[in-house]
């Protein structure tokens, strides 16, 4: 049995740090495990004098549900929640990518809209290349680990280009 627990650290005005602990629990033992972790990790924090945003804590159970006590961090109760965010990529705890292609297929559609109205030129060229240079890094951000496989995410993800390309004069009837 081992406690996979990884930390992340960025470098910004902040200087935040961010502490994710993978657990595989079989058994009661597990639960010890991962119980004697989050108390680790409190002790460390208050050791170190730093603070932790028990407000971005949650529990996110993938898989089978196995019924777990509530954990806790500090005197705060963790929610248990269907749907995290890491890395700015949605994990569901079915793994399924459909929750997270909703959410950038959303983000592609606002982005294409605000390139159409901030642009006063109609320059296909210029309105094609602002497409490629703030929308597409959203779709493709991450795609390796949410790759879509269900026909229905497929085809969200194509209609942000299509529905761009139909704002567009001299590409209306190639889409």
């Amino acid at each position: 049995m081992s406690i996979l627990c990884k930390h992340h650290y960025s470098a910004s005005k902040r200087h935040k740090h961010l502490y994710e602990i993978y657990l595989n629990i079989i058994n009661d033992v597990d639960i010890e495990h991962l119980l004697l972790a989050l108390t680790s990790l409190v002790e460390w924090a208050n050791e170190w004098q730093l603070a932790i945003s028990i407000e971005k804590c949650s529990v996110l159970n993938i898989g089978k549900q196995v019924p777990t006590p509530r954990l806790h961090l500090g005197y705060c109760t963790l929610p248990v929640v269907p749907l995290a965010r890491d890395l700015d990529v949605l994990v569901s705890n079915n793994l399924c990518p459909s929750a997270h292609i909703n959410d950038i297929v959303a983000k592609a559609h606002k982005r294409a809209y605000m390139i159409q109205c901030a642009f006063v030129s109609r320059n296909i060229d210029l309105l094609v290349r602002a497409c490629l240079v703030y929308v597409r890094p959203l779709v493709e951000y991450n795609s390796v680990v949410w790759s879509p496989y269900t026909i229905q995410d497929i085809e969200a993800i194509e209609r942000v280009q299509r529905r761009f390309t139909k704002s567009l004069p001299r590409l209306r009837k190639l889409t």
